[in-house]
């Protein structure tokens, strides 16, 4: 109660100040002004029309319709200015008509010719449906553009847009715009005022008083004058700074206090585990060892989500990729994961654990090392020719020897090992481009007659996430899962580009899967860049195999094994899958029996031949 009484004193004060400031502003010819009670303040850089220039700065002009503050941008029109936020150089409009989609729609802002430009950073897709969808986090409804059968809806998330393309409703464009307002920002620009300084240290911006240039500087804010206003000002500020330390210094002990406990968890159970595990390899190191063999981590190879990985030596001279793992991420479960699983595999096309370090809450990981880093570097590479330098046949023996190394994990261990963090990140290549999958830190151990894995939380990584493992609606997570990542993974291989892109030209590129199935079904020539003549067979051969592997039910996919033994095969052996994406139709409900095409080479879908 106390400390409510005393945030409130304090708030008293602040509300105090405000309304001394609100009266000097008042002074002078270059008023704070405000179309109506609730709109934005405007002052300097902005100026209303009917205000002398030197009160703000050229192209700033603002004016009022009403109660509404109108910014009129040059060939895009009249929008009402909902706020500005001048700490940060953003303005948020919307449009007059209450439409800020339709508007947008149908005529793109054009600020080619503007001192502003677009700040938001969302990228919706509007969605015409025939029938009410539920509405969620990802969903945004977009009642102005609703008619009588016609739902219109705004999407930030593919994953979504795909259920409700099943739903038949068709995509009518993307925009870029904060629901329901638009951010323009001005802070950036060189030719225009730099003010947001002088917001950051409590003071206002203006025009210096000497000279004709547009130059500005800071003046103090609010204006001095008397000994009152100082001393409210000092026993305000002083107030706050101490119970906001007191505050800060109570919620860091705690967090300090929690942390430490979670550690000396964390440790006890990681020594408990290794307790067991001290009989078998890999070998243990201290940090000392660690900082040795990384020459106090001098060269640094990467950085993830997990820490950093550095380049170090053995003392027999063997170079290793040390990661070393961040204090504060996860509860030492992804570190026994990682230890537990990878330590006992021995295969070609899986990365070998050489060593690791537990000691107190510093703990590292040990890999041989892989001098052509990882899969991504080659395929996504922005350096022209640089993914070329594979070769389509190359690029074909490695999606092999992931499979490969994709069925070892799931049928020639002890236990099925399921990765669930399938992509071209976790893929490395030694000196020969040979594959070596990596990171087994979101890894689950099941029994090999047991298909069925039981999660708690949906693992992995957005964009490579098999849809079960988000719904149990679309079927139970199983090895499965791994084969349809696979499949996300085989598609970036093929298109050199990730699966979905905002920034092509063309909008029908933006979900690659769903534009090159088309393109193949269509008969369509596959627009993939090729070398040599038996390039666009392999090129096919990739496609084909990776749409089978992304099928949106588990049932319908096959296992690595078969995908193995497609991608070993010739391309006129294959047939085409079902079309993964159903846009025209609800989806079927969920399947439980086995699929009579487990071998797509039996299978009487079209033959890849007929769409030549």
């Amino acid at each position: 109660m106390a400390r409510l009484e005393k945030e409130t004193f304090l708030l008293f004060f602040f509300i105090l100040l405000i309304s001394i400031d609100a009266a000097e502003a008042s002074k002078g010819d270059c008023l704070n002004s405000k179309c109506s009670d609730s709109g934005p303040e405007i002052r300097f850089p902005f100026r209303l029309k009917s205000q002398p220039q030197h009160c703000g700065y050229p192209g700033f002009e603002l004016s009022c319709k009403g109660n509404h503050t109108v910014l009129d941008l040059p060939y895009s029109g009249e929008f009402y200015l909902n706020s500005i936020d001048y700490e940060f150089g953003v303005l948020y409009i919307e449009d007059p008509d209450g439409c800020l989609a339709r508007r947008l729609l149908s005529r793109p802002l054009n600020l080619s010719s503007s001192i502003f430009y677009g700040s938001s950073n969302y990228y919706y897709t509007i969605m015409n449906c025939p029938s009410p969808h539920s509405i969620n986090q990802m969903v945004y409804t977009v009642s102005c553009l609703n008619s009588p059968g016609h739902y219109v809806y705004a999407i930030n998330d593919w994953n979504t847009m795909g259920q409700m393309l099943n739903l038949s409703c068709n995509n009518t464009g993307t925009i870029a715009f904060d629901i329901p307002y638009l951010g323009l920002t001005w802070v950036s620009r060189n030719d225009i005022p730099r003010c947001r300084e002088c917001e950051f240290q409590n003071r206002r911006c203006r025009f210096k008083s000497s000279g004709t240039s547009n130059e500005t500087e800071c003046y103090v804010w609010p204006p001095k004058g008397g000994w009152l206003k100082p001393l409210i000002i000092g026993v305000c500020i002083g107030g706050f700074v101490i119970l906001a330390a007191a505050v800060a210094t109570i919620k860091v002990y705690s967090m300090w206090k929690t942390d430490l406990k979670r550690e000396k968890e964390n440790q006890i159970k990681i020594e408990k585990f290794l307790k067991e595990y001290k009989y078998l390899k890999p070998t243990r190191y201290t940090y000392a060892d660690i900082k040795r063999m990384t020459k106090q981590f001098k060269r640094k190879l990467g950085r993830g989500g997990f820490g950093s990985v550095f380049k170090g030596k053995l003392r027999n001279g063997t170079l290793v990729a040390v990661k070393v793992l961040e204090k504060y991420k996860g509860n030492g479960e992804d570190f026994i994961n990682e230890v537990s699983t990878i330590g006992k595999i021995h295969h070609i096309n899986v990365v070998s654990l050489l060593g690791f370090c537990a000691e107190g809450s510093n703990r590292a990981l040990v890999y041989e090392f892989m001098p052509n880093r990882s899969l991504d570097k080659f395929i996504f590479s922005v350096v022209e020719n640089t993914r070329v330098l594979l070769g389509w046949e190359k690029l074909c023996d490695i999606a092999i020897g992931i499979g490969r190394g994709i069925e070892y994990l799931h049928q020639g261990c002890d236990q099925r090992i399921l990765h669930f963090d399938i992509k071209p990140h976790n893929i490395l290549l030694d000196d020969n481009f040979n594959p070596k999958i990596s990171d087994f830190g979101l890894a689950k151990l099941c029994s090999k007659v047991e298909s069925v894995v039981s999660m708690t939380a949906a693992r992995g990584t957005m964009g490579y996430i098999a849809p079960e493992v988000f719904s149990r609606n679309f079927g139970n997570v199983s090895y499965k899962s791994d084969v349809y990542s696979f499949g996300m993974l085989l598609l970036e291989m093929v298109g050199g580009r990730k699966n979905i892109d905002a920034q092509v030209e063309n909008a029908s590129q933006v979900y690659f899967p769903e534009w090159i199935y088309n393109r193949l079904i269509q008969g369509e020539e596959m627009g993939i860049r090729v070398e040599v003549e038996g390039d666009v067979e392999i090129a096919k051969k990739l496609t084909v195999v990776a749409l089978w592997c992304i099928q949106w039910y588990p049932v319908d996919r096959p296992s690595m094994k078969n995908v193995i033994q497609m991608l070993e095969g010739g391309l006129g052996s294959l047939n085409m899958p079902p079309n993964p994406f159903p846009s025209n139709a609800p989806p079927p409900p969920p399947k439980t029996t086995t699929p009579s095409h487990e071998n797509p080479h039996q299978s009487v879908l079209t033959v890849i031949s007929e769409i030549e």
